[in-house]
């Protein structure tokens, strides 16, 4: 505001800053006009990868409205998206940035098509960035009655959700994150790992299409892992138990995620 030689009051409340200027109509009469600013609101929203922890749940499958939503400590959690965050609110400190997390640890995404108008749609975000496909694997792989994984259903739902979010904002910025899995671990040594990661593999080429679909940004989390698994390194050094990255795992997770979003 300080640029702003006009602006006579300030205000900011549920993410929008107001501000009032004063205009010399016809002296001494003076008109006033009101400027509504967003702050350019940017959600990530997804399983345990994404949520780190953030607002005290613990590491549980604790709801949103159940978390503590003023600790900046650990608002964030402790992953990606807090070192999404602190890149872009640091270097653009004058955008004002206002980043949400709204993880889940084991959501599924049929979960997340549960909670989606609460945490996504309710949130009036400009920017969402969707990580999900994992817990999905798992669950099929722990349900003894299923014979096939539901691709087709799980489409569906995926591709709704982004409807859904078009339809409140036809202007909102998605940025679609592929699911990964890697052969470390517990997960890794398990007898239907190869089950798994064709599982993990087929959503993530669903997600690619959903992307050119909708033209929205593709994030290739599945590739970079691919490629960052090499025998020069310890299998654990950049996911620890075959699902879930380590501090490096993150970070080049972040890395890959400012290189995609800034080349649109």
């Amino acid at each position: 505001l300080a640029d702003n030689k006009d602006v006579a009051f300030s205000h900011t409340a549920d993410g929008l800053l107001i501000e009032v200027t004063m205009d010399e109509v016809s002296a001494p009469v003076v008109g006033f006009k009101i400027k509504l600013k967003h702050r350019r609101r940017v959600l990530f929203i997804g399983d345990s990868i994404t949520d780190g922890g953030w607002g005290r749940s613990g590491g549980s499958m604790k709801p949103s409205n159940e978390r503590n939503l003023w600790d900046l400590n650990h608002l964030l959690g402790h992953g990606y998206v807090e070192m999404c965050a602190a890149h872009f609110q640091s270097t653009y400190p004058e955008r004002d940035y206002e980043f949400l997390n709204r993880g889940i640890s084991g959501n599924t995404l049929s979960d997340l098509r549960q909670r989606w108008q609460q945490d996504a749609l309710d949130q009036h975000p400009d920017v969402v960035s969707i990580l999900i496909g994992t817990n999905d694997a798992d669950a099929f792989l722990r349900d003894t009655t299923q014979t096939a994984f539901d691709y087709e259903q799980w489409e569906q739902t995926y591709r709704q959700l982004i409807a859904d979010l078009r339809t409140l904002n036809p202007r909102v910025r998605i940025i679609l994150g592929t699911p990964f899995v890697a052969e470390v671990g517990k997960i890794g040594q398990a007898a239907n790992y190869s089950e798994r990661q064709a599982i993990v593999h087929r959503l993530s080429e669903i997600v690619k299409a959903i992307a050119a679909d909708y033209q929205t940004t593709l994030v290739p989390y599945e590739e970079l892992f691919m490629t960052l698994q090499t025998p020069s390194l310890r299998p654990d050094y950049w996911i620890w138990d075959g699902i879930h990255p380590t501090p490096a795992g993150h970070r080049r997770m972040v890395d890959l995620w400012i290189e995609t979003v800034n080349e649109k």
